[in-house]
């Protein structure tokens, strides 16, 4: 008598990042402002600056398999699939000062990084 495995449900994994309101608020205004067809905004790393990875945020229109999904009140934000394994328990912020307004993020996967801030290495 053989008996079938015993199935069970899998709970629901963590999102790759984690956003602060601050974030998700920026990412709904993104949203309200976005170009018809847009059905969310991706972050990226692309190879670029001279620590080796840059982030990048973009609009979108199309979702790719690959992608992680992560819904914020605001919209969609979607992460490159490739960049997952740069960017796992990542956070991300959204910071405006007198002189500057950006996404920051806090990475644990960063090495090091260029002076200006603008890349990063794993």
């Amino acid at each position: 008598m053989t008996d079938a495995p015993a199935t069970r449900a899998r709970r629901p994994l963590p999102a790759a990042i984690t956003l602060t309101p601050r974030a998700e608020t920026r990412i709904a205004d993104l949203m309200a402002k976005a170009p018809p067809g847009t059905i969310g905004v991706k972050l990226s790393t692309p190879r670029r600056g001279c620590s080796g990875l840059a982030y990048s945020l973009d609009y979108i229109s199309d979702a790719v398999g690959f992608d992680e999904r992560i819904e914020t009140p605001g919209g969609l934000l979607y992460v490159d699939g490739a960049s997952l394994l740069y960017l796992i328990g990542s956070v991300m912020d959204w910071v405006e000062d007198d002189f500057t307004a950006g996404f920051t993020f806090q990475n644990p996967n960063a090495k090091g990084a260029c002076g200006c801030g603008e890349s990063f290495t794993v």
